[in-house]
């Protein structure tokens, strides 16, 4: 897999880590670190990982990310 998409895996997941434990949204974070963990090891020992499952997934990280960041503002 291309250098990108690792990336951009670790960003989100270093993003993620850094939700205050004091978030609604921590707990949640927590759980889709794990599987975007378990993905990144994966990738990056070469065995197969589903696209739409990865896309799912960061999709997933982006969007928790965004409802973390307005109940910060709110």
């Amino acid at each position: 897999m291309d250098e990108e998409p690792l990336a951009l895996l670790r960003l989100l997941l270093a993003r993620l880590e850094r939700i205050s434990a004091d978030s609604y949204w921590a707990h949640r974070a927590s759980g889709i670190r794990g599987s975007l963990l378990k993905a990144l090891e994966k990738l990056e020992s070469g065995a197969p990982v589903s696209k739409s499952d990865l896309m799912r997934l960061i999709d997933g990280g982006f969007w928790i990310l965004e409802k973390a960041a307005e109940e910060k503002v709110k």
